[in-house]
């Protein structure tokens, strides 16, 4: 049975925005919480930003994602738990299709991928645990969507923002946005007049 719960819009357009341009490492430097490091991205350079929409498929059955790509909305993050399951690839090149179709934002699972060489040729941001030729089946067992999932140990609710780039990811809740941006920019623009004023005085250091 699935059981799919009404998406959550916790965010502005105006607070994404604030994130837009911010690193992850950035991130890192003011909160433990929300941090990512175990999956990767299928190709680099790559830059991730969007709301969570969160799927739960429970090991075998992946039929709950095609229900998510129907749901899914432009600016989306699919997020897809697969319930321990990281042989199986729940994730493939036409999924993709679909998702770029959608116009969503990004694609993560701590499961597998399989057509990896497609997917790496795609302009659709993509972080996964790694690669698989077993695939999930189309059971319509059970699933689950837009409810609360875990992913190397961060919890992601439904709306939760998530950003990637080439570090890895990082989630933020709405509760938490307002006060890491501020401090995140203000980092990240003190670092930029610093690295400016470095590479002017030394242009060798640059390939």
């Amino acid at each position: 049975m699935f059981h799919i719960a009404r998406r959550r819009d916790s965010f502005s357009q105006a607070q994404i925005d604030r994130f837009a341009g911010l690193a992850t490492s950035t991130l890192g430097h003011f909160s433990d919480f929300g941090a990512i490091a175990s999956l990767e991205p299928l190709h680099r350079p790559v830059r991730l930003v969007g709301t969570a929409l969160t799927v739960r498929i429970p090991h075998v059955d992946g039929a709950i994602i095609r229900e998510a790509l129907t749901l899914a909305r432009p600016g989306d993050v699919l997020v897809i738990d697969v319930s321990g399951d990281h042989r199986r690839a729940c994730w493939g090149e036409f999924r993709a299709y679909a998702a770029l179709t959608k116009g969503l934002a990004g694609v993560v699972t701590n499961g597998a991928v399989t057509d990896r060489e497609t997917l790496s040729r795609l302009t659709l941001p993509m972080f996964a645990a790694g690669t698989s030729p077993l695939t999930t089946r189309s059971l319509s067992l059970e699933g689950e969507i837009n409810t609360p999932v875990a992913i190397d140990g961060v919890s992601i609710a439904p709306g939760d923002l998530v950003l990637g780039d080439d570090d890895g990811l990082f989630v933020v809740p709405p509760h938490r946005a307002d006060e890491l941006a501020e401090k995140a920019l203000a980092k990240q623009q003190d670092e930029t007049r610093r690295r400016e004023a470095m590479l002017a005085e030394h242009p060798e250091w640059l390939r």
